[in-house]
């Protein structure tokens, strides 16, 4: 392994400070229990596959021609865009179910038609990720970036399916880009939605508890079903079929989903929160059950480090996605004459203000006053503005300075082998008419050997050049120089150390 660090070329730029950092110092000397030791093998065996399988396809594309490349080119811009419909009409299904379903509430199979839109949205949410896995597979990315694009594409139907439910609710109950004619006393649709707050918070209970039910449902009626079904029969179909494959990424999605709904609810529906976090507790122990008894491991590695980042950014996404609606019905939308808390208001935020005026003291309230105003706005968006110019140049900076130590860290170590190698040529070696008496200690302080198996150490000599006379074969199978030949010195010859490129 040691040897091979070197070997640029083939590893491939940017290889070998991670694969030296995850071979030696990726095992915790800590562990002392034999399940967690063998976790912690299993993860870093994961990681290795990782790299070694991102540098063969990174060797392959160097490979390529530009023939080649243009038509993988052309191949990944038509799956993207097939993938792009696919999402386009999944949300058009939800749109069009969730109208259907507000537009038909008198009929007798209503019961039924209420549950159209989470319906919808959950078939949506489990047929896409499986779709786009099998489209993404056929073009062959590495495994990092197709984990990543799958996720990508997840993450948008997902987002996408929710934020298309808002509009289709806020277009049936808020009169949002429709006939406005039933809304211009109100401001929103009183003839179907006395109290639409309600309405909008049934629709988002709705949706929570029918995502938790399928979690379910799909637990213990497909997954542990399957699972029986493989253990008990042989066969080349059941062999085909075998157990259901543990994805990580698409079960995060699916809280971060969950999470989104809460966050969407908590003005409608005060209760969500709590029932939401009964729902993650229970299905926890769902998912865990599923992944100890009923699926296998995934057969693609999935680097579970980087993707910490991305699900962080996601859920930060979600959080925007229920912030906006959540702020404009707050801000400007009337509240409901019959029922709710801010009847007697143009909208929900008109009872801060007057709060402000009622328990605040003058001093208070003027310095609220000036926090909003733009007196206050433009200098702190102009100081964070020069914050940030300089952050990036400080990073800049640091940068260019740790390049600079690099480079002079290689000259270093070269300028150090170099006198290595000079040393080694001044250095005589014993001759025959030397005492052939015992060599003690000190003699042999003043002489520094290497104990570096493979190539010297930095600051020891190597090898020294053998004596004129005919040429003998050592033990390495190496052929030492012929009588009257003058080149290098053996270890000059013998080992090279790496240049500030191969650095």
């Amino acid at each position: 392994m040691v040897k091979g660090l070197p070997q640029k070329t083939r590893l491939g730029q940017g290889y070998q400070a991670p694969l030296s950092a995850k071979v030696f110092s990726s095992w915790d000397f800590c562990i002392r229990v034999q399940e967690a030791a063998t976790i912690k093998k299993h993860e870093i065996s994961n990681e290795f596959k990782v790299e070694l399988e991102e540098g063969r396809r990174f060797q392959l594309m160097q490979q390529q021609t530009r023939a080649q490349t243009a038509c993988h080119l052309l191949s990944y811009l038509r799956v993207n865009i097939l993938i792009g419909l696919l999402v386009v009409g999944a949300i058009s299904a939800i749109f069009w179910a969730t109208k259907y379903s507000q537009d038909n509430k008198e009929e007798s199979l209503f019961l039924l038609l209420q549950y159209l839109p989470p319906g919808v949205i959950a078939l949506v949410n489990f047929l896409g990720p499986l779709l786009f896995t099998f489209l993404v597979q056929l073009e062959n990315y590495p495994p990092n970036t197709e984990v990543n694009l799958t996720l990508i594409w997840c993450v948008v139907l997902k987002l996408a399916s929710l934020g298309m439910f808002s509009v289709s609710l806020g277009q049936t109950i808020l009169c949002i880009g429709r006939d406005k004619s039933s809304c211009e006393s109100y401001g929103y649709n009183v003839c179907d939605y006395q109290c639409w707050e309600n309405s909008v918070g049934e629709e988002l209970y709705k949706l929570s508890i029918f995502n938790f039910l399928l979690t379910v449902a799909f637990a213990f009626l497909v997954t542990l079903p399957r699972r029986l079904l493989v253990d008990r029969f042989s066969g080349r179909f059941w062999a085909w079929l075998e157990r259901e494959e543990f994805l990580v990424p698409k079960n995060v999605l699916d809280i971060v989903a969950g999470q989104t709904v809460t966050w969407m609810g908590l003005f409608y529906c005060p209760l969500l929160p709590l029932l939401n976090s009964v729902f993650l507790f229970l299905t926890f122990y769902i998912k865990k059950y599923t992944l100890l008894k009923n699926s296998r491991a995934s057969s693609r590695p999935f680097r579970a480090s980087s993707s910490t980042f991305f699900f962080q950014l996601v859920l930060l996404l979600g959080l925007l996605l229920a912030a906006v609606p959540l702020g404009y019905v707050v801000s400007s939308i009337h509240s409901s004459w019959d029922c709710g808390l801010f009847t007697n208001y143009s909208a929900p935020w008109q009872v801060v203000p007057e709060l402000v005026a009622l328990g605040l003291p003058p001093i208070g309230q003027r310095a609220l006053h000036y926090l909003g105003s733009h007196a206050f706005s433009f200098p702190l968006l102009i100081m964070l503005s020069l914050v940030l110019t300089v952050c990036i140049s400080q990073t800049q900076a640091n940068a260019r300075a740790i390049h600079r130590l690099r480079k002079q860290l290689v000259w270093q170590v070269q300028e150090k082998w170099h006198l290595v190698e000079d040393l080694s040529r001044l250095l005589p070696e014993p001759g025959p008419s030397d005492s052939p008496g015992p060599k003690y200690p000190a003699s042999q302080a003043s002489r520094p050997q290497s104990f570096c198996p493979g190539f010297p150490c930095p600051g020891s000599p190597g090898p020294q050049a053998p004596l004129p006379g005919p040429s003998v074969v050592d033990a390495a199978g190496l052929r030492s120089p012929c009588p009257g030949q003058h080149g290098a010195p053996a270890s000059a010859r013998r080992f090279r150390f790496p240049s500030g490129a191969e650095l």
